[in-house]
């Protein structure tokens, strides 16, 4: 069943998935947040003896000597290296590190839901929620009589931040309006059915309702 596919689809990669600041759809240029599969090198300044060069786990943690398990999913750099450093400090006496992303999972977008080729794309330089589609195939014969595209957008933890746009608005030659800027990560579900409204905030993964919704 289709819907059954979109979930399993959207399940497994949905752990992957970058986030961003609970800012404006329309930010551009967000900073890089680690996920899992990302690799960074971690140098201490004063006891390189700690240094260490680590994956980040499919549950968003990684293991570190001194700091233990800590969860890096979901933070920039700069958040990242505070994180482990708070941590360091309750051991180490003002300690100094330097933290580097080694590998990186390449930027990516998700399209699901009433296209004609759902799946997880590759995310290459600006594009709106109108093209991303356009790379998807398209909207199925029922879909395009609503136009509606429903984008999630990763906000930290397990909550996703939503925005019911309407494409064929974009596509009208008397708009000047393109839509948001894709981020990493971001999850575009086409409903079967139009939609009225949507909670602001959601929890992340739960795309199969809006695939098919009950109302």
């Amino acid at each position: 069943m289709r819907v059954h596919y979109i979930c399993i689809l959207f399940a497994a990669i949905a752990a992957g998935a970058a986030s961003g600041q609970p800012a404006g759809f329309a930010e551009r240029d967000a900073r890089y947040r680690l996920q899992p599969a990302d690799s960074v090198e971690l140098h201490y300044r004063y006891t390189p003896e700690f240094d260490q060069t680590v994956t980040v786990q499919p549950d968003g943690f990684v293991t570190l000597q001194i700091v233990g398990d800590l969860k890096l999913q979901g933070l920039t750099l700069e958040e990242a290296k505070a994180a482990i450093l708070d941590r360091a400090s309750l051991r180490l006496q003002n300690p100094e590190i330097t933290l580097t992303l080694k590998e990186f999972e390449k930027p990516f977008y998700v399209v699901g839901g009433e296209v004609k080729n759902p799946g997880k794309f590759e995310l290459r330089g600006q594009t709106t929620p109108m093209e991303a589609v356009a790379i998807a195939g398209g909207f199925t014969s029922a879909s395009a009589l609503h136009s509606q595209v429903v984008l999630f957008r990763r906000v930290g933890g397990d909550l996703a931040r939503t925005e019911i746009l309407n494409v064929k608005a974009f596509q009208s030659q008397s708009s000047t309006e393109v839509g948001p800027t894709l981020h990493s990560g971001d999850v575009l579900i086409v409903p079967q059915n139009r939609i009225s409204k949507i909670e602001r905030f959601v929890k992340w993964g739960t795309w199969g309702v809006f695939v098919n919704p009950v109302y």
